[in-house]
C-alpha cells in the first residue's frame, strides 16, 4: 500500500500533533485526512504554514496542562462511589471497569472524561475503596478514590435469624414481667394506702347516754297545792 507524507493540522491522537510531518497511507490521507481538514500535503507553500502551526499547538498543549493540572486537584478530593451487584456471598457478578468508572465520573461529578486514561492494573472484583491512576496528560497523573458497594441486600444466616427471634421473644417477656412486677407495685402501694388511712382516721367516741326526764306531779296534786 503507497505511503503518503502529509502534515498535520489538527492533533490526532495516535499520530501526531500540529505541525508534524508524518506518512500514511494514500488512501487514509485522500479519503480521510484532507476532506476532514486534519492534514495538509506537503508542499512548498504548506511548509510555510508549519510555524504558526507550532505556535498553535504550544498553546493548545499549555491551554491542556493548565486544564489537567486543575482537574487532577479537584479529582483528588472526591471519592466515587460505584455501586454493583453482588450474590449471596457477597462476590461482585463481573468487574468494574474503565468504562463503568468514566461514566460515573460523568453521572457524579459531572466531569467528562476519555475512558482511555483511566489507567487499571487489574481488573476490579472486590467490594471496598480503591485508588485508581487517572493519566490526564503527559505530566500530569491524578489519584482517584473509588468506592465499590453492593446494591444487594446481605441474607443473614439461619443461626442469626433464630438468635435475632430468641432476643426479640426475651425482650417481650421482659416486657411483661415488668409490667406485671408494676401492677403488683401498684395493687401493694394501694392497700399500703388504704390501710395507713384507716390507721390515721381517729375513732369516734362513744356519745354519753342522755338524761331522762322528770316525770311531770299528777294534776291532782297540782291542785292541792293550789288551795
Amino acid at each position: 500500500m503507497p505511503k503518503t507524507e502529509v502534515i498535520l493540522i489538527q492533533n490526532i491522537v495516535g499520530l501526531g500533533g500540529e505541525s508534524d510531518l508524518v506518512k500514511v497511507a494514500a488512501g487514509y490521507a485522500r479519503n480521510y485526512l484532507f476532506p476532514q481538514g486534519l492534514a495538509v500535503p506537503v508542499t512548498a507553500a504548506n511548509k510555510r504554514r508549519i510555524e504558526a502551526l507550532k505556535q498553535r499547538r504550544a498553546e493548545r498543549e499549555a491551554h491542556e496542562f493548565n486544564t489537567m493540572t486543575e482537574l487532577s486537584k479537584s479529582i483528588s478530593k472526591l471519592l466515587a462511589v460505584l455501586q454493583v451487584k453482588t450474590g449471596d456471598d457477597g462476590k461482585m457478578f463481573g468487574a468494574v471497569t474503565a468504562g463503568m468508572i468514566a461514566d460515573q465520573l460523568k453521572t457524579q461529578f459531572d466531569i467528562v472524561l476519555d475512558k482511555r486514561k483511566i489507567h487499571l492494573e487489574h481488573p476490579i472484583k472486590t467490594l471496598g475503596e480503591h485508588d485508581i491512576e487517572l493519566r490526564l496528560h503527559s505530566e500530569v497523573v491524578a489519584t482517584l478514590k473509588l468506592r465499590v458497594e453492593s446494591v444487594t441486600p446481605v441474607a443473614l444466616p439461619a443461626e442469626a435469624l433464630v438468635s435475632k427471634d430468641k432476643e426479640g421473644a426475651g425482650k417481650t417477656e421482659s416486657r411483661g414481667h415488668k409490667r406485671s412486677d408494676r401492677v403488683r407495685e401498684d395493687k401493694e402501694a394501694g392497700d399500703t394506702g388504704e390501710a395507713g388511712e384507716k390507721a390515721a382516721r381517729p375513732e369516734k367516741k362513744p356519745r354519753a347516754p342522755r338524761p331522762e326526764k322528770a316525770e311531770k306531779p299528777a294534776k291532782a296534786e297540782q291542785a292541792g297545792k293550789a288551795e
